[in-house]
Order: structure tokens, then sequence, then C-alpha cells
């Protein structure tokens, strides 16, 4: 049976497209496949799935990829820390905190704030655990923070952080009529969206013809009464 796959990184949420392909393609299963920030694109380029909601940076070597949103960066702090009483705080708020730098940090940056921990942890998730346990903080896409959720733990958004960016990707030679119904789901068309379609010739109209001028009317025989002579 035909499925269309779809991979998603930790922090993206497909369920509206996953509900809304529901409703339009309901003949084609679509199959939601976890995949890691770092190994979504090569599970693209080996076809184990058709499309992927991705992380910047992409290696773009043979792929599309459409932008679709950038997330706030916050800082992942326990509960009972200063941090927790700010609305906003910056990079230069960090500098006497140990932050966090898991291996599978999506974003970039020039210069880590903070104090540098001995190790780096192999994942956000043991990163999180760690900040819990009072080791340091951590800066993340707001939906890491939301995804790892904790009681004893709060965040708060990084003015001047780096963020990080979500796509949509498939490979270039694969763009097939599945994939552009959901590229259309992704991008809010309608169902009776006319992208794809021939357009409609327009309805020539006939052409009016010139009306004939009037014959002229005959010119009035006999004129009027003669006038009798005296």
């Amino acid at each position: 049976m035909t499925s269309f796959k779809l991979a998603y990184v930790p922090g993206a949420t497909p369920a509206k497209w996953v509900r809304t392909w529901g409703e339009r393609v309901p003949e084609v299963p679509l199959v939601l496949v976890p995949v890691a920030a770092a190994d979504a694109a090569g599970l693209l380029r080996e076809r184990a799935a058709d499309a992927a909601l991705l992380r910047s940076p992409i290696d773009r070597d043979g792929l599309h990829a459409i932008p679709l949103y950038t997330e706030t960066s916050v800082v992942v702090v326990a509960k009972d820390h200063l941090i927790a009483a700010a609305d906003e705080v910056s990079a230069a708020d960090l500098a006497d905190d140990v932050v966090l730098h898991p291996l599978d940090d999506t974003l970039e940056w020039p210069r880590l704030p903070g104090r540098a921990a001995v190790s780096r942890p192999e994942t956000t998730a043991d990163a999180i655990e760690l900040v819990a346990a009072g080791a340091g903080v951590l800066v993340v896409p707001q939906s890491l923070a939301r995804l790892h959720h904790r009681r004893d733990l709060t965040y708060r958004p990084v003015a001047d952080a780096p963020q990080s960016s979500v796509a949509l990707s498939w490979l270039e030679e694969e763009t097939t009529d599945l994939m552009e119904q959901f590229i259309g789901i992704v991008r809010g068309r309608t169902v009776n969206s006319t992208r794809g379609r021939s357009p409609q010739p327009a309805v020539k109209r006939p052409e009016r013809q010139p009306r004939k001028p009037a014959a002229p009317k005959p010119a009035r025989q006999g004129g009027g009464k003669r006038r009798r002579r005296g």
C-alpha cells in the first residue's frame, strides 16, 4: 500500500498538517518518522522518508528546502535560579553560569556564553537532567524546552542568542504529486487552489456589429397649397 513518510526532528510539531492530510488524501496513510536533528538530511538521501521537517543549518546538496518558521531561543534554568525572576535575559547575563553544550545542539554559537562545562552531554535530554541537578543552564529553541518540560525547571527568552529555523525538505528529483499535495498543505493552500492546474480560457464575447445607417426619408411631393392670384 502506498504511504507518505514524513520524518520530523525533536520539537517539530506536524500534527495539524497530519490532520489536514487525512482529510484531503485519506487513501494514502501519512507515516510519521521521528529522527534526530543530525540524521534528518541523511534519512532523505537514503530514501527512508519522502520529506522531513528539519532544523537549520541544512546541507542543501541535492535537497529542496522551504523555510517554515524561526524559533525563539530560551535558557532553561532551575525554578529557584535568579534568571527565573526576569522576563528576558541576554547572553551576557549568563556570564557566571556553566552553560551546557550538548553534542546535538541545534544553535550555531560564534562563541558560547558563560563558563564551559567539564564535558559535553550526549543529548539535549541529558543536558536537561544536568540542569535539574544544578550542574548548569542550557540554551535551546523554545520547542525543545517545552518538549523536555519538568516541574522543577523553567525557561526565559535570550534576546541575542542564535535562533533555530525549521524547514520542510525533500530530494530535488522526488517532487511527486504526493509531495506537491503536502507542500500545498504546509503552505496553507485551500482544496480549491488553482496552483498546478491549467488556467481556464477566457470566454470570448461575440463582437458587436456596427449599426447600419438609417435610409434617408424620401422628399415630400406636392409642397403645400398654391396661393390664388387676385
